[in-house]
């Protein structure tokens, strides 16, 4: 395991599982709300973006949590041997994002940047949310079933999974 693409839709737990992995691993973490978004909550210009996200898959070793479009994220899938997806029910998505404004009114929420706009963007995620299951969840499924045997596949359903998942990489991590 040296590149991994986390995945799924939004207000799963992508960002933690990515970072207790990486604590884990040691592998580099890119959360890709850091490199697509500016403190304060706007946004790259798209070919910056692109750029750095196309440096990123160029390097050994990386975590990579985030979606950044489609085009990015299937040339991510398709460098990465590992494949990470999270895939809760419905509405533990909702619940999770509704979870993350609250705790957000308080504190940044890791892996965003500093100031990020709490309102509008849970307004996002909870758009996201709905066209992420419409649309994109058919499409990672059949992605998840076509790189089994090629790649590592972790289809995570629950949040259950995602920490036995943890707890298997933990047993694999070397020791300091």
């Amino acid at each position: 395991m040296k590149r991994v693409a986390v995945f799924g839709n939004a207000g799963g737990g992508k960002s933690t599982l990515a970072r207790r992995l990486a604590e884990l691993t040691r592998l580099p973490l890119y959360p890709l709300d850091m490199i697509q978004f500016r403190p304060g909550g706007g946004e790259v210009p798209r070919d910056d973006f692109l750029k750095a996200h196309t440096e990123l898959l160029q390097r050994d070793a990386w975590i990579i949590d985030g979606f950044g479009g489609l085009k990015p994220a299937w040339e991510r899938f398709a460098c990465a041997d590992t494949l990470v997806y999270v895939d809760l029910p419905l509405g533990t998505h909702f619940r999770w994002v509704t979870k993350r404004f609250v705790m957000g009114l308080f504190v940044t929420p890791e892996g965003w940047p500093e100031g990020s706009p709490m309102i509008s963007s849970t307004i996002d995620s909870y758009r996201v949310v709905w066209r992420c299951h419409r649309h994109l969840t058919p499409k990672y499924r059949q992605l998840v079933a076509e790189s089994l045997g090629a790649k590592r596949v972790h289809h995570l359903r629950s949040a259950t999974e995602m920490e036995a998942f943890l707890d298997a990489v933990r047993r694999e991590a070397p020791r300091a």
